[in-house]
């Protein structure tokens, strides 16, 4: 997404275009497979808005998670990391975390629509989401 369409998003939710919120998108835009902490997010903001504060980079987090536009995720590092959520309605990513040298590694590819369709035709629950956190070994560290 670029600049105008997350301008035209906030005024969709009745929200006030700030050069923050803005900044924040644009960072979690720019690094959609960094998985960033919000701090990292304050970083990248803070290049282009000087101005701007971590408690704003905060709030702002927690606004667009409400909006479900961000996701939150837990990679197991201690850190609690932000990404953009799939703007197709579709499951977003998934994550391969290797045990030795802490790499993340985003996928696609769904093979978890059976086992959904499955329960919601045997139990009656409809899934509206999952995440997928593969643990294991990267090729360089099985290699190494």
């Amino acid at each position: 997404m670029d600049r105008e369409c997350f301008a035209q998003f906030l005024r969709e939710k009745g929200l006030k275009v700030t050069n923050q919120r803005i900044g924040v998108l644009e960072a979690l835009s720019d690094h959609e497979d960094s998985h960033l902490t919000a701090e990292e997010i304050y970083d990248e903001v803070r290049v282009k808005y000087p101005e701007i504060g971590l408690a704003t980079v905060y709030r702002t987090i927690q606004l667009l998670l409400g909006l479900q536009v961000i996701d939150q995720i837990n990679l197991d590092d201690g850190c609690v990391r932000y990404e953009m959520r799939a703007r197709d309605g579709q499951h977003h990513h998934h994550h391969l975390i290797c045990l030795s040298c802490g790499k993340v590694v985003s996928f696609n590819g769904d093979l978890l629509e059976t086992l959904e369709e499955h329960i919601r035709d045997t139990n009656g629950f409809q899934v509206v989401d999952h995440k997928v956190q593969l643990f294991g070994y990267c090729k360089e560290c099985q290699e190494g």
